[in-house]
């Protein structure tokens, strides 16, 4: 063989065993090209409430800041499924197995609604997307009450548990939920708690404005125009450290020694059987929407707290959040 022959015969072998190292390196564990993912055709926000509610405005700022800001590849358009409690939405989600062309917005009634038997779809049937901020509840009685802070609350509440009348918009919901945490964390029988249902926390409001119930705890957004008016008082919040702006000056719970921490999260999850490659994708985009000045703007209008995490961290939160969901609403007997 001649030796430019040779030359030529060397280099072709060298260059086949460095298309194989590539190849091995961007095996299942690595990140080829071929291994991205991108939308192709318009995406799919579900949401499992009618329009108008708060998880449908959150899935709505979240569209258009997909589309103004060009964060999404292709249309996105929000699809209302109301009904079920959500389960109406996350069934239809599920129709859709594996495509990452088909998202939903849900607040933690996934999994509220699973552990009392509302809903059959359990949080290991959907994909866990990133999660994208906390809403706490603030706890409110009217500005005349005798209440005066948490510790007197949870002092009548441990000598009376039905001495406190006591309204949520729905049993076994985050307001609920709530209070459930925090009295039981005070030592008080829950089991025993004088719970007064509303329609919604706007209702709870107007009934307490009203002198029909003692205390409603609600989302900060709900009470905020009541409390900047005089009309009604906060005792304290659910949160681990204190909201801003109108909030800055109540206490949380652990400040009047109730070991408690409780939120009302919203996250984005998406249907069974996710690639890696779809949730990557997913994960890079939320964290461009909760990085816009309108998303950090909707935050500080309803005094939501950004506490965005990752897909793989969301999954262990949600895992974390399903035990003490599980446990309080078995305290309550609500659990199936």
């Amino acid at each position: 063989m001649r030796t430019n022959e040779m030359t030529t015969s060397l280099e072709l072998r060298y260059a086949r065993a460095a298309l194989l190292l590539v190849a091995a390196l961007a095996g299942p564990s690595g990140h080829s090209a071929s291994a991205e993912w991108r939308p192709d055709r318009n995406v799919e926000i579900v949401v499992g409430t009618a329009p108008g509610g708060g998880v449908d405005k959150t899935a709505r700022l979240i569209q258009r800041i997909l589309q103004e800001k060009r964060i999404a590849d292709t249309p996105v358009t929000v699809v209302n499924k109301p009904g079920g409690g959500g389960s109406i939405g996350w069934t239809y989600l599920n129709q859709h197995p594996g495509d990452g062309h088909f998202i939903a917005v849900t607040p933690l009634n996934l999994l509220t609604n699973h552990i009392t038997g509302t809903s059959q779809i359990s949080p290991d049937e959907i994909t866990p997307l990133p999660l994208l901020g906390a809403e706490y509840i603030v706890f409110t009685v009217k500005a005349d009450s005798p209440i005066k802070t948490g510790s007197d609350l949870m002092a009548r509440l441990r000598k009376d548990p039905q001495s406190v009348n006591i309204a949520t918009a729905t049993r076994g919901g985050a307001n609920h939920i709530a209070i459930a945490f925090a009295a039981k964390r005070a030592g008080v029988d829950v089991t025993r708690l004088k719970i007064v249902v509303f329609k919604s926390g706007g209702e709870s409001a107007t009934a307490l404005l009203g002198g029909h119930v003692d205390l409603v705890p609600a989302a900060a957004s709900v009470v905020a125009p009541q409390i900047r008016d005089g009309k009604l008082r906060a005792l304290a919040v659910s949160s681990g450290q204190r909201l801003h702006g109108l909030f800055a000056g109540v206490p949380t719970w652990k400040e009047q020694g109730v070991d408690t921490d409780f939120a009302n999260w919203r996250a984005a999850i998406g249907p069974k059987g996710m690639s890696r490659a779809q949730i990557d994708y997913w994960d890079e985009v939320f964290a461009k929407v909760t990085q816009t000045a309108d998303w950090k703007k909707e935050l500080e209008k309803n005094f939501w707290v950004n506490e965005y995490m990752r897909s793989r961290e969301s999954k262990k939160y949600f895992d974390g959040q399903y035990g003490e969901l599980k446990a309080i609403l078995t305290a309550l007997g609500m659990a199936r």
